[in-house]
């Protein structure tokens, strides 16, 4: 079952993030929330977008939005890209793929000429009463970041 536009994301068990945070449905509301889902940690494009949308974070926050990176990857892994990057967010561990499958990330994907089943870089926004929208898949990372903050800046 994938999460569809202009519809409420049902509540999903509690998952680890960075800081010692648990992230619930209940932990999404009240504010905007940006979920970008990324392929691997310390991976040149995920570590691209990761420091976009923390060059920007500021810029989110100021409209009342709250900012989580999302991937397969475990906590211990989480928390070290975090830090190496200075990240002023979270980044949620779904090494069950909970939430991929939820927002129907999962793919079969072409590496090195081989099918793998990986995580299709994707960004969702979600207003404060958790209801999805805006969603962007198969996204391209130069740019992303500054197009998700000129959405959330056309909603405000």
């Amino acid at each position: 079952m994938s999460i569809k536009l202009n519809t409420l994301i049902p509540e999903f068990p509690p998952l680890q993030a960075t800081s010692e945070t648990k992230i619930t449905l209940s932990s999404l509301k009240g504010q905007f929330s940006v979920l970008y889902f990324y392929p691997k940690d310390s991976t040149p494009g995920c570590t691209t977008e990761s420091q976009d949308f923390s060059r920007l974070h500021g810029e989110f926050t100021a409209l009342n939005c709250q900012i989580f990176g999302v991937s397969r990857d475990s906590l211990k892994s989480h928390e070290n890209f975090k830090a190496d990057h200075s990240m002023p967010f979270e980044l949620i561990a779904d090494p069950d793929e909970d939430l991929c499958n939820a927002f129907d990330v999962m793919k079969m994907k072409n590496m090195y000429g081989k099918q793998v089943r990986g995580v299709e870089r994707s960004t969702f926004l979600i207003d404060s009463n958790g209801t999805l929208i805006a969603e962007w898949r198969k996204v391209k990372v130069p740019g992303h970041a500054d197009e998700v903050l000129e959405t959330l800046k056309g909603l405000s």
